[in-house]
């Protein structure tokens, strides 16, 4: 259980997946959430059985089957692992805050992070660290990569 919960493949709901045969098998794991996706997309495509029936077997929604399907689809049973949690992208310092950074500096290059986290509090009206602003400048500065697939669907409401 250990190496699922490191690798963020711990089913956190296994007791929602009834499934009879994936139960049954001595080789299937409800508490890997990768194979319990896997499962459900392989029982629709194979073994033929309804979408609807299928996802509520494994404890998720019609909507999440076909997200699910479609990521598997895209990027393999790699795509099934969630994705971190926490904030994806920038709260106070977003793409707006940034441009009118990037203004002040192209202006006056000689700004400090302290003399830019005061102009934003004046002109956004939100206080924001030094050091996030510097934080900030160096990500811009950093070529980008490829990033993160995004994550799978989280589970829907049962009605």
């Amino acid at each position: 259980m250990a190496a699922l919960a490191a690798s963020r493949s711990l089913n956190p709901h296994p007791e929602k997946v009834n499934d009879e045969v994936f139960l049954a098998s001595p080789f299937c794991d409800a508490r890997d959430v990768v194979q319990v996706k896997y499962e459900m997309v392989r029982r629709v495509r194979v073994d033929k059985v309804p979408v609807a029936r299928a996802a509520r077997a494994f404890g998720y929604c019609r909507q999440a089957f076909y997200e699910i399907a479609a990521a598997l689809d895209a990027g393999g049973p790699s795509a099934l692992v969630p994705g971190k949690p926490g904030p994806k992208g920038p709260v106070k310092l977003t793409a707006p805050v940034m441009e009118r950074i990037d203004a002040w500096l192209a202006a006056d290059d000689a700004l400090t992070s302290k003399d830019i986290a005061e102009r934003v509090a004046g002109e956004f009206g939100f206080t924001v660290h030094p050091r996030s602003v510097e934080r900030a400048l160096s990500r811009r500065r950093e070529p980008e990569s490829a990033g993160e697939v995004e994550p799978i669907s989280h589970r829907c409401p049962r009605r």
